[in-house]
């Protein structure tokens, strides 16, 4: 094994093509980089070389006259899991780019192929070996960092299965969709999505789409020119003029509304747009990663979701596992938290007791991660001084919880409707402890429609957080 990540010296590549031109060029590249190379010159040739022989990576053309490159990736991975595979696919092609990530390829190239960009996806499969001979060391890795890069913590097998398909992702320019439950970091993931791709030194910029009163979101997306409404009085760059050259988060996807989801998707399709009140096209090089803790398949059958709009931002789908999944994390999240609400606070950190460990980890936590940092905030507040045991838990859990009110009140018959819809609002607000967003979810309906009805109803606005 080598004890430098670039040295190529003692790594073997099977390089697949059945272009004999195309073959040449690419072991004589990695040839020049000091690369033992054997070559194969079609699906058949390749599997029955990798049934000879293991190679630490495979170059691979995806369109060739007896198969294509799946075909070796699935041979690949049956007789040597650790070899990395890379593929070469025709330029522009997003749905094979999907399919060759989807699939497990360490990467994917298009044609014409730039050799620059070939060797250093081949160096990067060369640090993969380097760090992680039997994969722990790539897994630790890889949690080590997400905690330096963007405060994720944890190494639970789930967490790091999800860390180690966003590296790929990074690896790409394809957009990506986080579907995951509240509370879970999906910011933080596209964070490190960020982070970790060529775009890390360029803008990330963020938009909560739910956040966004909807007549401003398409001002706060695309942008004005003076003069375009009234109230405009200079011209303002959209979020997505914001994030030329890095990557844009559109977090709560699925509260776009549906008259702004057509211009969404030109955007995707074609990466131009115009601001308000303009005709000048304006052209974007950025990467989209949207997130929602909603099903949009779900949405898409319902009606609220436009599905070409779905399939467009669905390239590379990633998900984030809840908390109660990753329990073996809990210990960890809890120590950094304490770490950091101790800083804040200007205490002592405090001695954490098994005994507390163990009543974090039987709890359901159904806020995920949020609410945890929010009960360990909670419990380095009020308890500075002394050990955290379970004691601590047991006083401070309770209002974390969901406790049904003693009385609720009781429609009387022949109450109006809208009456009904008042008492039943204000009493799952009084469950949520006056939080919307898990009030929303315990309604099942959005943010917007819960904001809305707040409103509608005259409720105050300043009691419910």
């Amino acid at each position: 094994m080598n004890s430098n990540p670039s040295d190529s010296s003692n790594s073997s590549v099977l390089v697949v093509d059945d272009e004999p031109g195309m073959r040449t060029a690419l072991q004589a590249n990695f040839l020049r980089h000091g690369w033992r190379v054997e070559t194969a010159s079609g699906v058949r040739d390749a599997e029955r070389a990798c049934e000879l022989k293991s190679y630490d990576l495979v170059v691979s053309d995806i369109h060739m006259r007896d198969g294509d490159g799946f075909e070796v990736m699935c041979s690949v991975q049956k007789t040597s899991p650790t070899t990395a595979v890379i593929l070469l696919t025709a330029f522009g092609s997003v749905p094979q780019a999907v399919e060759s990530m989807r699939s497990g390829a360490f990467d994917y190239l298009t044609k014409p192929v730039s050799f620059e960009q070939l060797q250093a996806a081949a160096a990067r499969v060369i640090q993969r070996m380097n760090e992680a001979p039997a994969g722990n060391k790539l897994a630790k890795k890889i949690a080590d960092q997400s905690v330096v890069n963007c405060g994720i913590v944890g190494r639970s097998p789930l967490l790091l299965q999800t860390l180690q398909r966003a590296r790929a992702a990074a690896s790409t320019d394809a957009d990506v969709l986080i579907e995951a439950e509240s509370g879970t970091g999906k910011e933080l993931l596209a964070k490190f999505i960020h982070q970790n791709s060529n775009r890390r030194g360029k803008p990330f910029v963020a938009v909560n789409c739910a956040a966004v009163p909807e007549y401003l979101l398409e001002s706060e997306l695309f942008g004005h020119a003076k003069g375009a409404f009234t109230g405009a009085n200079a011209a303002k760059a959209g979020k997505f003029e914001l994030a030329n050259g890095g990557t844009l988060l559109l977090d709560e996807i699925g509260e776009m509304p549906l008259n702004l989801q057509p211009k969404l998707l030109r955007i995707l399709q074609e990466r131009e747009f115009e601001r308000l009140g303009e005709t000048r096209s304006i052209h974007v090089n950025i990467r989209i990663i949207a997130t929602t803790n909603a099903s949009l398949a779900a949405m898409v059958e319902q009606g609220r979701f436009r599905n070409d709009l779905y399939y467009r931002l669905n390239v590379i789908p990633l998900s984030i596992p809840g908390l109660r999944e990753r329990l073996e994390d809990i210990p960890a999240l809890a120590r950094h938290f304490a770490e950091n609400f101790a800083t804040e606070l200007d205490c002592t950190v405090p001695e954490i007791a098994p005994s507390f460990i163990e009543k974090l980890q039987a709890y359901n936590w159904p806020g995920n991660i949020r609410e945890l940092a929010n009960f360990m905030r909670r419990v380095l507040s009020l308890h500075q001084g002394v050990v955290i045991d379970a004691s601590c838990f047991d006083k401070e859990i309770q209002p974390l919880g969901r406790p049904q009110p003693a009385q609720p009140a009781m429609p009387a018959p022949g109450m109006p409707i809208s009456v009904l819809e008042k008492m039943h609002l204000e009493n799952t607000l009084a469950l949520a402890h006056g939080n919307r967003t898990h009030a929303a979810e315990m309604l099942g309906i959005s943010l917007r429609t819960m904001r809305n009805k707040i409103r509608e109803y005259g409720l105050p606005p300043r009691r419910f957080a």
